[in-house]
């Protein structure tokens, strides 16, 4: 079915390493960015706090830190939410008397679409959209205990090692390296988490 405008698109989220010298506290970023809560920073293992670790400058395109990691710390970002590119939807003069939205669209607002089978347009719901496309739920989260043995556990089939936060103790795992997705097996790199560790697999929409 074509759509006027962007056809939706969902895939991994978007990961961006940085390298830490103990006294730059401001990086550039892959992709533009809404707000700082649109990504995910992890700092030698510990999730950062938005707005209180660091801040998102230059229109979403810089992170700016607090305090500069330390030199040698493995710093990475996740990509939860990118700015959109607007340059593809409809302007105001598209349809006779309507105007762009203000705010994003509410799940009962109506949207029009090309039905390509019917050469027509059609309306559709917003909710019917996201049902129909990503389905009901965003994420599944799995949660277990480690044993000090068990490095393998079960996962949905069809995500994959970038489409899944893995933490131990809320400290968040990092894909690859400690972590690998194959099939419907997550395999923990580098030994099994230790006996009573809480660990939390979140699958992400994919």
């Amino acid at each position: 079915m074509a759509y006027l405008g962007r056809e939706p698109a969902y895939g991994a989220f978007e990961r961006q390493s940085l390298t830490a010298d103990g006294s730059t506290t401001t990086f550039s970023l892959n992709f533009t960015v809404g707000s700082s809560s649109s990504i995910l920073v992890n700092v030698a293992g510990v999730v950062q706090e938005p707005e209180s670790a660091y801040n998102i400058a230059s229109g979403g395109t810089q992170i700016v830190f607090t305090a500069a990691p330390a030199s040698g710390d493995a710093v990475y970002l996740i990509y939860l939410g990118l700015v959109s590119d607007n340059t593809s939807l409809l302007s105001t003069t598209s349809i006779t008397g309507q105007t762009e939205l203000s705010a994003d669209a509410a799940s009962d607002d109506v949207l029009l679409i090309f039905d390509t089978s019917e050469s027509a347009l059609r309306k559709i719901s917003v909710t019917n959209v996201l049902d129909n496309r990503i389905g009901a739920s965003k994420y599944n989260t799995r949660n277990a205990t480690g044993d000090g043995s068990t490095t393998a556990f079960t996962v949905t089939s069809g995500v994959n090692v970038d489409s899944v936060l893995v933490t131990e103790n809320g400290v968040l795992q990092k894909p690859t390296t400690d972590y690998t997705v194959s099939g419907t097996t997550l395999t923990f790199q580098g030994g099994a988490p230790a006996s009573g560790v809480a660990i939390t697999i979140r699958e992400l929409l994919i």
